[in-house]
């Protein structure tokens, strides 16, 4: 796949360049009716597996992480975001550098993955799944109206603080050093309408985290909700495309989504800059929902 890399202050692109419980999530899981990550959003990646328990992360098909296809990679908790695990991979102090995050509710999950720039380009990819067969709620007549509500976390291709980087020696080129990806934070909302199955959101209160710099809002476009509980729609700013996003429902009665955004080109002031995010959200009315959930009912 084709990728641009950033430096942290660049306003143009460089060059282009071409326990038990853990479950491996691939674009296609081989049941009759399976779940399909769009090209778009798995970009690099191929499959993740994920053990909640034993906390750990391995990712496969992402180039030059670690040795071997399937790479383990190292918890990082002090890079945790607002419920997200963060995960990281560098071989070597002159090798690329990796962060993912990732996050499970009600045997529902997601991952994004994003490699610091090195060389001027830089690879990512996201990929989601659960356990089990699509549950949707029980609708009637009246509705079927269900909110998602909580964090959300983005990672760029633009340099961000460099504190997970391994050390290199005083002196040595910038050319040759690796980068971290900045981080992204903020906020989702997705409504979904199961009496005729459709679903939209937004992602708000957007922060690139290394230089606090607000970003804009990106609108999740109405779209489809497939017979097997997953989606895939575009995301836009001010009615312009930007990208895709997609995710699945899972759990009893669809208690949780998961699922994983693309955009590019949506920083106001920076060309060829690209974002892989990722959500992961327990149903309103469930425990652990998100404070915004408690609005007025009629």
């Amino acid at each position: 796949m084709k990728r641009f890399w950033l430096g942290i202050a660049a306003s143009v692109a460089l060059s282009a360049c071409g326990g038990d419980g853990t479950n491996p999530f691939t674009p296609d899981d081989g049941s009759e009716d399976p779940v399909v990550v769009p090209e778009a959003l798995s970009g690099d990646l191929t499959a993740f597996s994920y053990d909640p328990v034993a906390k750990t992360l391995s990712i496969d098909g992402v180039s030059l992480d670690n040795t071997p296809y399937s790479a383990v990679y190292r918890r990082r908790p002090g890079l945790d975001v607002d419920g997200y695990e963060a995960y990281t991979a560098q071989e070597g102090s002159l090798q690329r550098h990796y962060t993912a995050y990732v996050q499970e509710i009600d045997n529902t999950r997601a991952a994004i993955v994003v490699s610091g720039g090195q060389f001027s380009y830089y690879f990512g990819g996201s990929s989601y799944g659960r356990d089990g067969d699509f549950n949707p709620p029980t609708t009637t007549q009246a509705g079927g109206l269900v909110s998602y509500a909580g964090n959300y976390v983005g990672l760029l291709n633009i340099s961000g603080d460099g504190g997970d980087l391994l050390p290199v020696d005083p002196g040595t080129a910038d050319d040759v050093r690796p980068r971290q990806a900045a981080e992204v934070t903020g906020s989702i909302l997705i409504n979904a309408d199961f009496a005729d199955n459709s679903v939209n959101g937004v992602v708000y209160d957007r922060t690139n985290v290394d230089t606090g710099t607000s970003l804009s809002n990106l609108d999740l476009v109405p779209t489809t909700i497939e017979t097997n509980g997953s989606f895939t729609g575009e995301a836009a700013q001010d009615l312009v495309g930007r990208g895709t996003y997609g995710g699945i429902f899972g759990g009893t009665e669809a208690s949780a989504v998961a699922g994983t955004l693309f955009v590019e080109n949506h920083i106001d002031g920076i060309e060829n800059e690209a974002e892989f995010g990722l959500f992961v959200l327990p149903k309103c009315g469930t425990p652990n929902a998100d404070a915004l959930c408690d609005q007025p009912r009629p």
